[in-house]
This record gives structure tokens, sequence and C-alpha cells, in this order.
């Protein structure tokens, strides 16, 4: 699929604005709302998650919940400024079952991986990343067009277009599911060192504090 915006969609705001009323699968349906991307256009980096978990989905906002808070202790750690990161999901509705009063993740399929590329496609045309991040194996499958095993390539620099890097890592929600302290505390290591790996690539790293002795007078 080639990244080219129509003529009425050459602004983030616009796509944005679109994509609320998208019905390309029928996730629509079970979704409260379209959870698009969000941070500044263009930006040197993109992080691409993999679908709107329950708290993304009523906020409407991508990585707010559980998942969003551990991508933010590890992107501090990394010395990576939110802020000036853009950050979106391969699959724009989150795909669920209800059970009581719970809503239980259910992943995309492919089809629904697909027909959602329409919008992370423009997302990458206007956003212009040098750097791309897929956290989690829907996020690569939506960008690399076929699935591709995570611990093999992770934290990689990976050639991705005509001038980017990909570099491929965990979806920070499969913390959440590692009960042993130990074992989270390992894991969330291997994160931040992915990320870590990505802050060499490029130029959005937290300026450090400078030491008390070292401060201008």
């Amino acid at each position: 699929m080639q990244l080219v915006a129509p003529r009425d969609m050459r602004s983030i705001s616009q796509v944005r604005r679109e994509a609320i009323s998208c019905t390309r699968c029928p996730l629509y349906l079970v979704g409260t709302q379209t959870v698009f991307g969000e941070g500044p256009v263009p930006a040197p980096l993109m992080l691409v998650g993999e679908q709107p978990g329950d708290q993304e989905d009523l906020q409407g906002r991508p990585f707010v919940g559980p998942a969003g808070r551990i991508l933010d202790k590890a992107l501090a750690a990394a010395a990576i400024d939110r802020s000036k990161v853009y950050v979106t999901n391969a699959v724009k509705h989150f795909k669920n079952v209800p059970r009581g009063k719970r809503r239980i993740h259910q992943k995309p399929n492919a089809s629904e991986i697909d027909r959602c590329k329409w919008w992370l496609n423009l997302e990458l045309k206007l956003v212009q990343p040098v750097v791309v991040v897929a956290m989690g194996a829907t996020a690569v499958r939506s960008l690399l067009g076929r699935p591709m095993k995570i611990t093999g390539s992770r934290g990689r620099a990976l050639p991705f277009g005509s001038n980017q890097s990909l570099i491929v890592t965990i979806h920070p929600s499969m913390l959440l599911r590692i009960p042993d302290p130990a074992s989270k505390a390992e894991e969330l290591q291997r994160f931040i060192d992915d990320l870590k790996a990505v802050a060499k690539l490029v130029p959005i790293a937290r300026s450090p504090r400078l030491p008390r002795s070292s401060r201008k007078q």
C-alpha cells in the first residue's frame, strides 16, 4: 500500500477527524470510539502499539492505561521525552468480548490489522519519523505486512522504508501479565534497554539535570 495521503487529508488533524467515523472493519461496532495517535507532527520517533485497551477506549487517547504507565516509566528510564514522540496503535478500535462488567481483550486478526493499515500509513506519511518502534506482534504484522518473531530481532535497528529504521520490541502490556516480581523486573529492564537503543538513533533525549555544583549562580 502506498503512503500517499488524499488531497483532502494532508494534515494529521484532518486524518484524525476522518478516522472518527471509520467503518473499514467490523471493530467499530465493538469499540466505544476510534483511538487515534497523538504527538508532534512531524516527529523523529513514532511508537506503534497493538490496539487500544479499556482505558484508552474510554478516554480516546493511546497509552493512558496500565500499559501506558509502564511505557512512561520505561521511556523516562531510557531518557526519552514522550512529549517529542508520536504514539499510536496499529489498530484503532478496542477489540473485546464483554464478560460481566469487564471487557476482555481480544487479539485483532489479519484482516482487521490490514484494513486499519490505511490509517497507520497516513500517520507514517505525515509524521515522517526517522525511527519507528513496533511494540508487539500486531504492530510488527501491520508495519511489515507479515508476521515476524520478536525474540530474534528485538532492540536492533532494521531497515524500513527508504530512509527509516525499525526497532522491534515487546508491548508493555506483556509485563502486566508476569506474576513473578523478579522476572517482571528483568523483562522491564530488557524493554528499557530496547528503548535506550532507540534513544541512540534519534535526538529526543531528555536534557540531563546538571549537578548542583555545576549550575550557574
